[in-house]
């Protein structure tokens, strides 16, 4: 079976739904797919305990109302079945899809490093925890220590402490006079300064970050160094992520250009592939308020509407300009390239420790001598994690994109055999 739509959208984030949304008064066949059951995004997760903003709620009904616009939840993108065309897998069963232009919202994931410990019983990563918060995983009583970089650990401590775990340390590597600085310039976005005034928690430290989690068969202890000193905290919980990195694979696959580990794009969000589009955190990490713009500006831009495009770009450069100073002042302190010792394992999935890579000379070399990247997903983690501590290129992602059942990738090879 194959659908078509004049413009087909892959994620449902704050991206996504803004890019339909701003697209859909044209009257075009729209088509948005994304892997979570409900729109929103990771920043708009839903679940048992997930409390959504009104932003959030206005995104979603509004794109109910859209007749012209269908979500396909749970959904993933497989492969590329040919010219405009992609390989998609539900729950059920495998389809086709051929569009005329498409926009990618692909987001981004969690950065972790490895550090001795980190995969015991306990240890998650920052985003992770509000992911398990909002799935409703109890934390009653639990001691709990949130470390790594970024305003994402404030709002995960805000998270956890309402679902009733005890914050012991929040551990940011940034330095006192990075954040200082950080802090000063939130003047400029009043509705950011006021978030982090309320965010704001006396457990929060700078210079700190994990050296170590400690424990037997699960997590007991965290060793931290704070400004230069060690010290262990005892607890039963760690959440540590070391900001956002851009999901590009897709936009690799497609052959959209990569650059500074994001998919590049113009003034009007479009990638160096004509009628392909990008937009939200594919194309750098900038919050929600900078990816529902730039959905809104590829979502006109993609039907044709340059002009209410243009009309939001000052916008963008509002918020474009907060992120420039969130990369800069939360940029990762080099002393976190040396956690790893030589037996902590880099590539969860297949059990590849640092020692086997750390003498290798790219990723591929890497792979050739270990299983690292072969396991369940794909390189994800441990990709990121060996292009932070060995300055590896990763190559561009191979078919299937994403672990897929049998009978979908006898449908690829169906549609190749025929096209």
């Amino acid at each position: 079976m194959t659908r078509d739509f004049d413009l087909l959208i892959i994620g449902a984030g704050p991206a996504g739904m803004a890019a339909a949304l701003a697209a859909a008064p044209s009257g075009a066949r729209i088509a948005i797919i994304d892997d979570n059951p409900a729109p929103g995004g990771q920043i708009w997760r839903d679940g048992v305990q997930a409390q959504l903003p009104a932003a959030a709620q206005r995104y979603r009904a509004a794109l109910a109302a859209a007749s012209n616009v269908q979500l396909f939840a749970a959904t993933r993108v497989v492969a590329i079945a040919g010219p405009q065309q992609l390989l998609l897998e539900d729950d059920n069963s495998a389809w086709n899809v051929r569009y005329s232009t498409l926009i990618l919202c692909t987001g981004a994931r969690e950065l972790l490093l490895p550090f001795p410990g980190w995969t015991l019983p306990g240890v998650t990563g920052a985003g992770g925890l509000q992911a398990l918060v909002k799935g409703g995983v109890p934390l009653t009583g639990e001691r709990l220590v949130i470390a790594g970089s970024g305003p994402l650990l404030l709002a995960s401590a805000a998270s956890a402490r309402k679902a009733g775990a005890q914050i012991q340390r929040i551990a940011e590597q940034a330095s006192l006079a990075a954040l200082s600085a950080f802090t000063l310039q939130l003047a400029r976005w009043p509705g950011k300064l006021l978030q982090a005034t309320q965010l704001l928690d006396s457990h929060y430290r700078s210079d700190s970050f994990v050296v170590a989690a400690l424990g037997s068969e699960k997590l007991e202890a965290v060793r931290l160094s704070q400004s230069g000193k060690i010290i262990e905290i005892p607890c039963e919980r760690l959440a540590c992520g070391f900001g956002l990195i851009a999901n590009t694979q897709l936009g690799q696959a497609l052959g959209c250009r990569v650059a500074d580990q994001a998919i590049a794009v113009d003034d009007w969000q479009a990638c160096s592939r004509t009628d392909h589009y990008a937009a939200g955190e594919c194309t750098g990490f900038g919050g929600s308020e900078l990816a529902l713009v730039e959905g809104a500006i590829a979502g006109h831009a993609a039907v044709g509407e340059q002009h209410q495009a243009r009309a939001l770009w000052p916008q963008r450069a509002r918020w474009q300009a907060f992120a420039r100073q969130l990369n800069r002042r939360f940029a990762l302190n080099p002393q976190l390239k040396q956690l790893a010792e030589a037996d902590t394992l880099v590539c969860r999935c297949e059990d590849v420790p640092y020692s086997a890579l750390a003498e290798r000379s790219s990723w591929v070399d890497a792979k050739l001598h270990s299983r690292c990247g072969m396991g369940p997903c794909q390189g994800r983690i441990c990709g990121a994690a060996c292009e932070y501590l060995f300055d590896w290129q990763t190559p561009t992602p191979r078919v299937p994109l994403t672990p897929t059942r049998i009978d979908s990738l006898l449908q690829l090879a169906e549609a190749q055999v025929h096209g």
